[in-house]
């Protein structure tokens, strides 16, 4: 009897989960003209919003509100009989049935891609079925700028910055959106996000960063500096104000505007807070190479805001910033960062 259980137990699994396939096909059968009836609303709102606007005229709309109904009522007998023959085909099968390893599937909502591993299905990708917005009026784009930095003291000019030209670079990571400010032109945008920051400073002259009785100053190193750099790492949150044309596309369902190929120009700054500030050294003693990686505050502002802007073409552009907080509090001569490289938006 134990023998004859333990053969019968994999029958009565396969059949729960072909009835429990079934079951799963019928419901969402029902639903499919609700769903469908239901993006028909929302296409005939988006139409009736452009009357309303004047960009569309009433026998225009009603043409296309026709066309949007035969669309969906095209789907809804499509899609009911994709469902009515993966039901037959279970049916007579008693759910044993081959598939596909790799192959595009129907789900509840929408469509999607997926594979079987160990004869279980595994959905690797699935896109929801969404009407698109009409009119998008927010974008945005992956944020990364590098170049040279350096900082700007009071009394001396940049040729006799005590820190090295080309030595002393920034880089720039963040994420940025972009928003129209007119309902009808995209010349004005407002561009906003946030970035972290990292600001290099390589003294000359085998200097390197010392903090005494409050004050962080350069002084000499005892011994021959292979490598002396500061850097410190800040959030800071940019808000632009950005010009310049852009194309538009437009169809029945959406439009869109593009900043490839065109000018554009940002003006604005960032206002944020330093995540921490660290001293790198390299140098040998006694034969032996050495690296010291110091971490402190060294003096430095917690608090960052200034001034940037950029202009280019695309998502290459030269870009500027300078900071209005002091690199050093309390410093007896303000000095304050400067940097000049590109930018991308990708």
């Amino acid at each position: 009897m134990l023998c004859l259980f333990l053969l019968l137990v994999p029958t009565l699994q396969a059949q729960e989960d072909y009835e429990l396939k079934v079951t799963i096909l019928k419901k969402v059968r029902d639903k499919v003209p609700e769903q469908e009836k239901e993006a028909l609303k929302q296409e005939v709102e988006l139409i009736n919003e452009r009357v309303s606007r004047g960009e569309l005229t009433a026998e225009k709309a009603a043409a296309l509100k026709e066309e949007a109904a035969r669309k969906r009522a095209l789907n809804i007998e499509n899609r009911l009989a994709i469902l009515d023959n993966k039901i037959e085909l279970l049916e007579r099968n008693k759910g044993q049935i081959l598939e596909d390893s790799i192959g595009i599937k129907v789900f509840e909502n929408g469509v999607g891609v997926s594979i079987r591993v160990n004869d279980k299905p595994w959905t690797i990708f699935e896109r929801k079925n969404k009407i698109p917005k009409y009119d998008r009026r927010t974008y945005s784009d992956f944020v990364m700028a590098l170049g040279l930095n350096n900082a700007l003291i009071e009394g001396q000019s940049l040729d006799d910055s005590p820190y090295k030209i080309v030595g002393s670079r920034f880089f720039e990571i963040g994420w940025a959106w972009r928003t129209r400010v007119f309902d009808r032109s995209n010349f004005m945008r407002i561009n906003y996000g946030f970035s972290f920051q990292f600001n290099g400073l390589k003294p000359r002259d085998n200097q390197y960063f010392v903090t005494e009785g409050g004050q962080t100053s350069l002084q000499d190193f005892e011994l021959d500096l292979d490598k002396s750099k500061l850097r410190m790492d800040n959030l800071v949150f940019p808000l632009h104000f950005e010009f310049g044309p852009s194309s538009l596309t437009k169809s029945d369902d959406r439009i869109r505007y593009s900043l490839e190929n065109h000018f554009r120009i940002g003006i604005g700054g960032y206002a944020g807070f330093n995540l921490g500030t660290r001293q790198k050294l390299k140098y040998d003693r006694d034969g032996d190479s050495v690296k010291d990686k110091l971490k402190r505050s060294y003096n430095t502002s917690d608090l960052i805001y200034g001034l940037s802007a950029y202009a280019g073409f695309d998502g290459v552009l030269l870009y500027v910033k300078y900071d209005l907080n002091p690199i050093f509090r309390d410093a007896a001569v303000e000095q304050r960062n400067i940097s000049l490289g590109l930018r991308f938006d990708l």
